[in-house]
């Protein structure tokens, strides 16, 4: 059995169910929530692994509930799967904006959300065949501890976020188109509509998180990033 919690938040009660089915039939322990506010009160005391986390909610939505977990030092790292019936790029966006690692639009299936669960587990524990840590300027990027410092502090990256840095570390100087950040399996996995404008909330997150240290991430225009030695 699978030590690790899920926590799973959705007003309605048939898709609740049905995730809950999913997740602990591929081994994970699951906290079931029907609206944000009970969701809110059992962080208060808990620290699960992941959270799939409704955006349309009764009372706190979603949104808000991904703002509130983000500002905390204490859950900031906790990956969030954002679940959604809305499909249009703005909104994918927005939810990454605020931090979210994933997200998947209803109707979709109960599988592949199981899948990209394991996918986020995978991103933050499988090892590195090059050197553990990485250090550009300021930053170093320790891919077996999974952290990255700037000057000495450590920061709280999203999954998504650490490996986009980790690949651009690894070649300082490169640029790295869109497409190629895109088409990288260990970004995104095997089945996921990447946006252009994905990579480029990723970025400007990143930069913010990184502070001073965020000028070094340079944009060449029309083509993509590199991160500048």
């Amino acid at each position: 059995m699978d030590e690790r919690t899920i926590a799973v938040v959705d007003d309605e009660k048939d898709i609740l169910d049905l995730l809950t089915h999913h997740l602990k039939r591929a081994g994970f322990k699951v906290r079931s929530f029907f609206n944000g506010k009970d969701f809110l009160l059992y962080m208060q005391g808990a620290h699960p692994d992941i959270v799939i986390l409704d955006i349309m909610l009764p009372g706190v939505d979603g949104l808000e509930i991904c703002k509130i977990l983000k500002r905390s030092t204490r859950t900031a790292s906790v990956p969030i799967i954002m679940l959604t019936a809305k499909g249009t790029e703005a909104d994918i966006v927005l939810g990454l904006e605020l931090g979210a690692d994933d997200y998947m639009v209803k109707p979709f299936s109960p599988g592949e959300l199981v899948a990209r669960v394991k996918m986020i587990f995978r991103r933050m524990s499988e090892p590195n065949a090059d050197a553990t840590a990485v250090t550009v300027g300021p930053i170093t990027i320790d891919s077996e501890g999974y952290e990255v410092t700037v000057e000495g502090k450590k920061l709280s990256l999203t999954t998504t976020e650490f490996k986009i840095l980790e690949a651009l570390s690894k070649s300082p100087g490169k640029v790295f188109t869109r497409d190629v950040l895109i088409k990288q399996k260990r970004l995104w996995g095997d089945e996921k509509l990447i946006y252009d404008r994905t990579i480029d909330v990723h970025i400007k997150n990143l930069r913010e998180k990184l502070g001073e240290a965020g000028k070094m991430i340079e944009t060449i225009r029309g083509v993509g990033y590199k991160l500048q030695t």
